[in-house]
């Protein structure tokens, strides 16, 4: 393999456990440095999980000469802040999604990537997974026919009261942190249906206690050739689900977990011809992104996802919400 990367964390997410350091350990890259607001908890999150060492603060990680790649998996508000320091700083970042607070703030990102000329990607992992790749396999197949319509869904049970994605200030709301998925995926059937989906219509509900905030949200959409797509997001459901179902005119392609796919693998395809079932690995869709990252990092192979379509799908988020009585979310203000 060509030599490792030298990651840098931003924070001490518990996220970043599944979505970055063990991808890193089970690919061979290193992840050199973290950095949270409290140094104590970096030091404790550095020890369990093998980091090579802490760095004082988020500036201080940016500034390391040897990190060359800001992974961001921060509150959605701050992903816009640090992802333009870190590109200022002539870093490669892998930045969770949303890439920004709207698409305002996403258009920055893409300047200031294109400014530094290094690899910036907005972390929709699920497109890496095999999963996902067979749902596109199968339609462009045409074994179900033309593509009719789509059904996204992505909910989960409410998190604390306390949760940062329950905070306007800090960019929260069942799209930004859900909803981004339904989207984007319908986003990327583009090829097959004319081109991009349009908004028609969306309807969301304001969390209790956190105005501005949506619990949840449903957006209708058109594409251009024809189809139609709902993408649905809940933030505050009676269990986790996370399922596309694909429609053609022959038949229909559904997997019931495309956002977390390693943990349920299943590819399901019903036509005239009856059903069967395929199952794609359990090996994490994280790992797959990884690989893919590194790839074009270190041997400029092409990706799936660059600035244009973080734009891209900002710019749809803002247009669901104001179309639901929302307001897009705010840039981040520093206390």
């Amino acid at each position: 393999m060509s030599e490792p990367l030298r990651i840098g964390v931003l924070g001490a997410a518990r996220i970043s456990a599944s979505s970055l350091i063990g991808p890193a350990r089970a690919t061979g890259h290193r992840v050199v440095a973290v950095a949270a607001r409290d140094r104590a908890r970096a030091e404790a999150y550095a020890a369990e999980h093998g980091v090579e060492r802490v760095a004082g603060s988020y500036a201080e990680l940016i500034a390391d000469p040897e990190v060359e790649v800001v992974y961001n998996p921060l509150a959605n508000g701050l992903h816009g802040p640090w992802n333009l320091a870190a590109l200022a700083a002539g870093k490669h970042v892998l930045s969770e999604k949303p890439s920004a607070s709207n698409a305002e703030e996403a258009a920055e990102v893409r300047e200031a990537a294109a400014k530094a000329g290094t690899v910036f990607m907005e972390a929709f992992h699920y497109l890496f997974h095999p999963v996902t790749r067979r749902l596109h396999e199968v339609l462009a197949s045409g074994e179900i026919g033309e593509l009719r319509h789509v059904e996204t869904m992505v909910a989960i049970p409410a998190p604390a009261d306390s949760d940062p994605r329950w905070s306007l200030p800090l960019a929260g709301g069942a799209v930004m942190d859900l909803g981004c998925y339904s989207l984007h995926a319908l986003r990327v059937l583009a090829p097959w249906a004319g081109g991009a989906p349009r908004l028609v219509s969306a309807r969301g509900g304001e969390r209790a206690g956190a105005p501005g905030v949506d619990e949840w949200l449903d957006a209708d959409l058109a594409f251009p050739g024809g189809a139609t797509g709902s993408a649905s997001c809940h933030m505050a459901y009676d269990r986790l689900e996370m399922s596309c179902r694909i429609i053609g005119s022959l038949g229909e392609v559904l997997a019931p977990n495309f956002v977390l796919p390693h943990t349920d693998d299943r590819v399901v395809v019903r036509t005239a011809d009856g059903e069967r079932t395929e199952r794609l690995g359990t090996r994490s869709s994280y790992t797959y992104q990884l690989e893919a990252f590194a790839d074009r990092v270190r041997g400029g192979d092409p990706l799936p996802l660059d600035p244009d379509d973080a734009v891209s799908t900002m710019t749809l988020i803002d247009t669901a919400y104001r179309a639901a009585g929302f307001e897009p979310r705010p840039r981040y203000i520093a206390a």
